[in-house]
C-alpha cells in the first residue's frame, strides 16, 4: 500500500489526520488502524522497534484500514530501503538540516532515476505478484516528510523545501527547543519565531506542513487552531499516552472515590 489517497488531500489543501505507536505490539497498531486514523505512524527513533517488528504492525496497520509509515531513526537509506520494502507508504526522516541531507532523503526512497533505492521482490510487490505496478508508481506515490528539528534546518527550510521529491515537512519542537538553547521551552518567543518561518516556508513551496498534537488531552482542543494555521499533516496523541494518561486519570479518580 502505498500513499497516493494521503498525497492527493495534502495537494488539494485538504488536512490528513493519523495517529503514532511506539510500542511494538499488533493489537495496538490494529487499536489505533480501526479507530479511524487515516494513518499510524511506527516510531523507530525513539524506540527499540526493528525492522522485523516493523513489518508486523505494518500487516496489522493496512488489515485494520489505516495507511503505514515509518519514522526513521535517522536519514538512514540502509533503514529506508528495509521499511518500504516491508511495505511501508512513506517515511518520516529525522534530523534533515540541509539541502544536502534532504537530497539524501529523497535518493533513499525513490528508484531510480529519481533515486537509488534498491530494487527486489519483498511484501511491498506482493512478492512479486504487484512487481510491475509497484515500482511504476512507487517514486509517485510513496511519501517523503523531512521533519525541520534543528535551528540549522530552520535556517536552510527554504532551501530544505525546494528540494524535488519532498512531500512535506513535520516540525520536531523538542530537539528544536534544545539546539536554540531553550530545552522544552515550547511557547518561547524564538521558538515560536522558528516554527513560523517553518509553516511560512513549507506552504510557500506547495508542500503539507506537519505538526504532531502529542498530549491526548489538548489534542482535540488544539486541532481547529492547527489547520487554522495551515498545518495539513496532523498527528493526534501516541500509544503511550492513551495509555498512560488514562490509566492515571482512573487510579486519580479511584483514589478521590475512596478517600485517600
Amino acid at each position: 500500500m502505498l500513499a497516493a489517497g494521503i498525497k492527493s488531500k495534502l495537494r488539494r489543501g485538504e488536512p490528513t489526520i493519523g495517529s503514532w505507536m511506539s510500542m511494538a505490539h499488533v493489537s495496538i497498531a490494529e487499536i489505533l488502524a480501526s479507530a479511524g486514523y487515516e494513518w499510524v505512524v511506527v516510531e523507530t527513533e525513539h524506540t527499540a522497534i526493528d525492522n522485523s517488528e516493523v513489518l508486523k504492525l505494518l500487516i496489522a496497520i493496512e488489515r485494520a484500514g489505516a495507511v503505514g509509515l515509518v519514522r526513521l531513526a535517522w536519514n538512514d537509506p540502509i533503514q529506508c530501503k528495509a521499511v518500504m520494502d516491508s511495505g511501508a507508504a512513506g517515511v518520516l526522516v529525522p534530523m534533515v538540516n540541509t539541502r544536502e541531507d534532504a537530497e539524501l532523503a529523497v535518493k533513499a526512497i525513490k528508484y531510480p532515476p529519481l533515486g537509488f533505492r534498491g530494487v527486489g521482490l519483498a511484501r511491498a510487490q506482493a512478492y512479486g505478484q504487484e512487481f510491475g505496478r509497484y515500482v511504476a508508481r512507487s517514486n509517485e506515490d510513496s511519501l517523503l516528510i523531512v521533519q525541520i528539528e534543528h535551528i540549522d534546518a530552520v535556517r536552510n527550510v527554504e532551501e530544505i523545501c525546494a528540494v524535488p521529491g519532498i512531500d512535506g515537512t513535520f516540525i520536531g519542537p523538542y530537539d528544536l527547543s534544545m539546539s536554540m538553547g531553550i530545552p522544552g521551552q515550547l511557547d518561547h518567543p524564538e521558538l515560536l519565531k522558528a516554527r513560523a518561518r517553518v509553516l511560512e516556508a513549507t506552504r510557500a513551496a506547495g508542500l503539507a506542513a506537519g505538526i504532531h498534537l502529542v498530549h491526548p488531552d489538548r489534542a482535540a482542543a488544539d486541532l481547529p487552531a492547527a489547520i487554522a494555521a495551515g498545518y495539513r499533516f496532523i498527528a493526534l496523541g501516541t500509544d503511550i499516552l492513551f495509555l498512560g494518561d488514562s490509566c492515571r486519570a482512573l487510579q486519580r479518580a479511584a483514589l478521590a472515590a475512596t478517600g485517600r
